[in-house]
């Protein structure tokens, strides 16, 4: 078995040399180049480029880069065009055996008819559906942006407004992902994994919106290129720098401040960067005891070198801790608490490297590290958690002709996680250090015109305390009915080795698979129709069914279950295996999912509909009967709007974002018992026996946010003053009904999510 390895990757290095090989010696006629922003040299993801009056064409990838390949001799018009961006042109001549490159330069089309409106070509709407994959969707900075939030627009909470993607309560940003969980999301920040995306009580999430780039999130049926994680693939692109001028954006609101620059560097390279603080803890935590002593900073830098027309080199790093100081009663001389450290270190360094016009590659070299430390002295317990990742990949495309494109990559992974709490009652250890390999190829069919179809394979080879190796198969395909209408389906198989135990307040805790835990499966099914239905509005509609094999959860008997494997020097038993520390499960999920959205003009936004059902089996749980879990919803309904209203400098920007969802399932305890030395004992407490697991269902879910802006263009700068209202009218939505016991009689009393939070701020640039 394990010789399997080295030769899926000596087959792939072959691969590799012979198209590389084929790129220069074969001389057909190809166009290529990259698309850039005319005003900040920043490369565009996913502009269009196509030859006018033909079906011949293609978009820009994530570095900017477009082929377009045995192109008959002739004189063509190139078009590329963008949302956001006035159309450009170009003549190009093709004489036989040349290849040319097209580097264009799109200029910000801002102005039209007095007002400062993002616009589109009618064209692109339709083009710009077809080209992209099924379950895919694509959010710029200014739409994440415009979405009210607490405080600050933030990227996790935004893409909870999209059908699909859910969140178990208001004091998190962790997705649910078509019945997943947020352990079975993978972040990427330019192609480094982000092991712990979610700073504290969920108001923030880990990455700045101010230097973001582009966000791609992939809901389900992605490509062989993409992998382990079971649901879905959150791919962040920060901005490489503005190579043009120095440009400067700076926030500050009543919880938090922010800045970001981006800056040239020479006439071949430019700088980005970003920084910033809460502070809550100075202004609303002095006069609230129920602020704990709480803060976090994070910090991005961002380098991007154009080395020469072949060759582009990209240095990226990200820092960030949360530090949290709790006191359970300050007024006591010697109160009982906890200091808890966490944060995430992220770099990588990206070449990009053009071998010929039809071979575009990418290598990284990428570190990863996420790391907690939690002290509770007066208990004598101290807990660390570390999850480190070195990993070296590459990702190269082979453009063959325009009815054939080849993916083919590697990844190597060095990684360790490390547990370590120690206590009186003794200590937990697990310390594991596996390797993950990993190889795929997939080729993209254009057999006509109207058909593209997308095969691919990936290999997997994990290897800890045991050796796991999956081949997991993916295929999609799309069909033009018309130049409005696409249909799409998808289908692929997912394995996942990494294990997320989720604690409430708490950073999560990493784990891998080993002899104890079997590695996480998980089919996808999926069926999509997607139309331009008007200028400008476009609406997808997508039906999905996904299993879940082998995934874990938290086990609450750990504590009985789990097995001690040899004492400390005080005679204290010593943990250091996962069994008895998960329960496991196997579970599917199904649902219908509608999306009707509008990215330019002056009214801007989408509405987002979700019908699903996730239920799950656990062994030894519920009489190993089927139960939905604690995240899922049965209808999910999210309206985003925004207007913008005004004309020439000053503008008046509107935002209102509706949730309406069903009530999610809870397990409502059948039976009680006092605890207590005798009857009639001064201190007893009381424990609940639950009934069937999730038997019943809280109320339903509504909430209602509004922001304001106003944006006022000065000379040179501009200023944004805003207003952001979350849970307009203070509904109040359950989180989850609390058991008191009183006068010999159990009482209900109800915990409810946050009310009515108003904030306010600025955000100058310039």
């Amino acid at each position: 078995m394990k010789k399997r390895l080295p030769l899926a990757l000596c087959l792939l290095l072959a691969t590799s040399t012979l198209m590389a090989g084929i790129s220069l010696k074969n001389k057909a006629t190809t166009i290529s180049g990259f698309i850039y922003d005319n005003t900040t040299g920043e490369a565009l993801i996913g502009a269009n480029v196509y030859l006018k009056d033909t079906v011949v064409g293609a978009a820009t990838n994530v570095s900017g880069y477009y082929v377009i390949p045995q192109v008959p001799t002739g004189t063509y018009t190139l078009v590329a065009q963008y949302i956001g961006y006035a159309k450009t042109k170009k003549i190009v001549t093709l004489t036989s055996d040349q290849n040319i490159k097209v580097n264009l330069r799109l200029n910000p089309d801002a102005v039209r008819a007095a007002a400062i409106v993002i616009t589109a070509d009618s064209i692109a709407v339709g083009e710009k559906l077809y080209r992209k994959p099924i379950s895919k969707i694509n959010l710029a900075p200014r739409q994440i942006d415009r979405v009210p939030q607490i405080a600050e627009a933030d990227l996790l909470r935004a893409l909870q407004t999209l059908p699909g993607i859910k969140s178990i309560s208001d004091f998190s940003t962790g997705l649910y992902i078509r019945g997943g969980t947020p352990g079975q999301n993978l972040y990427l920040l330019d192609g480094t994994d982000v092991y712990n995306p979610e700073h504290a009580f969920g108001l923030f999430s880990t990455f700045n919106t101010d230097a973001i780039k582009q966000v791609e999130i992939s809901k389900g049926g992605y490509g062989a290129e993409y992998g382990g994680r079971l649901s879905s693939i959150i791919d962040i692109t920060n901005k490489d720098g503005n190579r043009e001028f120095f440009q400067n954006s700076t926030s500050i609101s009543l919880l938090s401040a922010k800045t970001t620059f981006q800056m040239p560097l020479g006439k071949k390279a430019s700088l980005s960067g970003s920084i910033r603080r809460t502070y809550f803890d100075k202004t609303l935590g002095p006069s609230m005891k129920e602020i704990p002593d709480y803060y976090f900073y994070d910090a991005h830098i961002k380098a991007f070198i154009d080395i020469d027309k072949n060759n582009k080199l990209t240095i990226s790093a990200y820092g960030g801790q949360d530090v949290l100081n709790l006191l359970f009663n300050k007024q006591v001389e010697n109160p009982l608490g906890f200091d808890y450290k966490w944060g995430n270190r992220t770099g990588s360094i990206r070449w990009t490297h053009i071998f010929g016009p039809r071979v575009f590659s990418n290598f990284w070299i990428t570190a990863s590290r996420f790391n907690s430390i939690f002290d509770m002295s007066s208990y004598q317990i101290k807990e660390t958690n570390r999850i480190t990742d070195l990993t070296y990949k590459g990702n190269l495309e082979y453009h063959h002709n325009s009815w054939l494109r080849t993916r083919f990559g590697f990844e190597y992974k060095n990684l360790h996680t490390h547990y370590l709490q120690t206590s009186n009652d003794g200590d937990i250890d697990m310390n594991l250090k596996p390797k993950h390999a990993i190889a795929y190829v997939a080729f993209t069919l254009k057999p006509t015109p109207l058909l593209d179809i997308d095969l691919g394979i990936r290999f997997n080879h994990f290897d800890v305390d045991t050796t796991f190796q999956h081949w997991a198969p993916r295929l999609s395909a799309k069909y033009r009915l018309t130049d409005k209408i696409t249909l799409k389906a998808a289908a692929g198989q997912y394995y996942q080795y990494l294990q997320k135990v989720y604690r409430f307040a708490f950073a999560d805790i990493w784990s891998t698979s080993n002899r104890f835990q079997d590695a996480s499966g998980s089919t996808h099914y999926i069926l999509g129709w997607q139309q331009e239905i008007h200028k400008g509005w476009a609406l997808e509609i997508e039906a999905f069914y996904k299993t879940f094999d082998n995934f874990y959860e938290f086990n609450q008997n750990v504590g009985a279950d789990i097995e001690a494997t040899s004492f400390n020097d005080s005679g204290a038993p010593v943990y250091s295996q996962t069994r008895g520390v998960f329960n496991r499960g196997d579970g599917y999920s199904s649902g219908v999912e509608m999306l009707l959205r509008k990215d330019a003009g002056r009214l801007t936004g989408w509405l987002g509909y979700t019908w699903s059902q996730t239920k799950q089996t656990m062994d030894g749980i519920n009489s190993d009967r089927e139960f939905a879990p604690r995240h899922h919803r049965t209808h999910m309904l999210n309206t985003v709007a925004n207007l913008e209203l005004g004309s020439g400098r000053n503008r008046w920007i509107l935002g209102a974002n509706i949730t309406m969802a069903s009530g999610q399932p809870f397990t409502e305890p059948g039976s009680g018992y006092i605890i207590g030395f005798s009857p009639n004992a001064p201190e007893q407490y009381v424990e609940y026996a639950p009934t069937n697991i999730n038997n019943i269902t809280l109320p339903y879910y509504g909430r209602l946010d509004l922001s304001i802006t106003y944006r006022r263009a000065y000379n040179g700068w501009v200023l944004s003053p805003y207003l952001q209202i979350f849970n307009v009218g203070n509904r109040k939505n359950v989180w989850f009904p609390n058991y008191e016991y009183s006068n010999g009689r159990p009482n209900v009393k109800e915990q409810y999510m946050l009310p009515l939070l108003p904030s306010f701020g600025v955000k100058i640039e310039f």
